[in-house]
Parts: structure tokens; sequence; C-alpha cells
């Protein structure tokens, strides 16, 4: 890795881990993304016990990011464009707490941006609802299963990756282009 790095981690939650990870995989300056669980009460869930709703947490991705070639406020636009903020606990056809959106800052700086992001966004009325992403202190993220890991790349002819990730993930490259690794 170059020296001049400057490596920033990101923590965010916005419904299918899925479709998140194959998003941000595809973003100049991110280094590494990490489906997985965060902001629960149970000590190393499990995918089935997420699932249940009474974990606590969400699903989540933890992106390892290069600062000097993507800022946190670019990750978070990202992130805004390809989920709802304005639906409670559900995106698409997955409903439930697991699927909130959410921000996980990891600094006050982080807190401070993703409310600022989130502002702006309600000014400029992008939706026709209130924003209803939480924005919470980062405390523990739990990598899911090797199963659930890369699960766009290993798994794209499945129903829900050709019906719910790729429409998503081809909006993203089209929004995004000038922003894409390849």
């Amino acid at each position: 890795m170059d020296q001049s790095c400057v490596i920033e981690i990101a923590t965010l939650a916005g419904g299918c881990f899925w479709c998140l990870e194959a998003v941000f995989k595809e973003l100049k300056g991110v280094v590494n993304v990490v489906s997985g669980y965060t902001g629960g009460l149970v000590e190393n869930p499990t995918y089935r016990e997420v699932c249940t709703g009474t974990t606590g947490h969400a699903e989540a991705v933890q992106i390892t990011f290069d600062s000097k070639r993507l800022s946190y406020e670019e990750i978070l636009k990202v992130f805004f464009s390809v989920h709802d903020p304005t639906t409670l606990n559900r995106q698409g056809p997955d409903k439930g707490a697991q699927y909130r959106s959410a921000v996980f800052y990891h600094t006050p700086e982080q807190k401070e941006t993703a409310e600022k992001v989130i502002r702006v966004m309600e000014e400029e009325k992008l939706w026709d609802g209130p924003v209803v992403t939480e924005v919470r202190p980062f405390n523990v993220f739990y990598a899911a299963e090797d199963c659930h890991r890369d699960y766009f790349g290993l798994h794209n002819e499945e129903p829900y990756c050709r019906l719910i990730i790729a429409p998503k993930l081809a909006k993203f490259r089209v929004d995004h282009f000038d922003k894409l690794k390849k």
C-alpha cells in the first residue's frame, strides 16, 4: 500500500449488506469492504440470530478507505444514493430493524459530517419524507459468516441478486461512473 495513504473506516447500514458490499467494492479509494453486524447487544451474532430481529443488530458493511482518494462525505453521498433513508426498518422487500438505515460514526468528525450531509439532503428535499437514518457511535462490528461475503460476486445469478442487487448496482455505476475503480 502507498505510504501516502490515510486509512479510515466507515460503518454503514442500509438494508441488505450484500447490496452495500457490491456497491462499495467498486468505489475508487475503497481498500476493503466486509459485510457484518453492528449496533446490537448480542456478542458474535449469527445471520440466523440477526434475522430474527431480536439481537438489535443491523446488517452493515465496514468500509476501509483511503481518505486521500475518497472522503467520508463522498462515501456518505454514495450511501444515501443507493438506499432509501426515509423508510424505517425497511429497504425494498427486506423488513425489520436489522435492515434499518444507520451511520455508525468512529470519530466526532464523522458524526459531524453525517449530520451535515443529512441536513443538506433534507434542505434540498431529495425525498418525499424525512430522513430516518440513525447516527450512532460505533461500538463493535462482527464480520458475517464466510457464505455472506462477496455474495453478489459469487452468486450473481441467484434471484435476489438479479432482481434486487443488479439493478441497484447498475444505477450506482451510471450515477457514479467517475468514481468507479474500473
